[in-house]
């Protein structure tokens, strides 16, 4: 399993990264789409990284185009689609690969290390985009269950680089649940 801290990674504006640049910091990596359902979760994500960067926060936006291609734009599309519609100000990343055969180092670790999401409802969700699909793509569905849901899932990582926490893709960045992790994790 490769240090989180360590992996490779590419700013939206192309330049080379990695997670150490927020060592010390607590994370919360989110896979991001622009054309999804879920995509009003930036505005929430963004009041959240307002509300606690001071205290050690950063949110990491890694759009990705693995589900139903609603991430199809280049870096600068993304990039001006985050700050145009959602003023977003937290980190985003490159695209890359959440789930399937070239799934991103990363994400391969944020799975291995937290294999199972929070989200009372994750089951539910996923019978709704199995239906979505099935209707959009004559009976094709998700399954298997790949590691990631959807757009929108999101780990939690500590000051440290211990994936902490993982919660569902329906599971909004202003729930109590995540508000709650955020907090402990802030003060620890």
């Amino acid at each position: 399993m490769a240090n989180l801290y360590d992996i490779p990674l590419q700013r939206i504006t192309g330049e080379p990264a990695t997670l150490s640049d927020y060592r010390g910091k607590v994370l919360l990596v989110v896979n991001v789409a622009s054309k999804c359902g879920l995509t009003p979760q930036y505005d929430a994500l963004e009041k959240l990284y307002t509300r606690f960067k001071d205290d050690g926060l950063v949110i990491c936006g890694f759009p990705a185009n693995d589900f139903g291609a609603q991430e199809p734009g280049t870096s600068e599309e993304i990039a001006a689609f985050c700050s145009t519609t959602y003023a977003v100000d937290f980190p985003i990343f490159s695209k890359i690969a959440v789930t399937g055969d070239t799934t991103h180092p990363l994400y391969q670790s944020l799975i291995e290390d937290q294999p199972k999401a929070i989200g009372e409802t994750r089951d539910g969700f996923r019978a709704r985009l199995d239906g979505f699909l099935r209707d959009k793509h004559n009976g094709a569905t998700t399954n298997p269950e790949p590691g990631i849901l959807w757009n929108f899932e999101k780990f939690l990582i500590d000051r440290k680089g211990n994936v902490i926490a993982r919660f569902s893709p329906e599971i909004t960045p202003d729930d109590p649940r995540i508000i709650s992790a955020i907090e402990s994790a802030l003060a620890a």
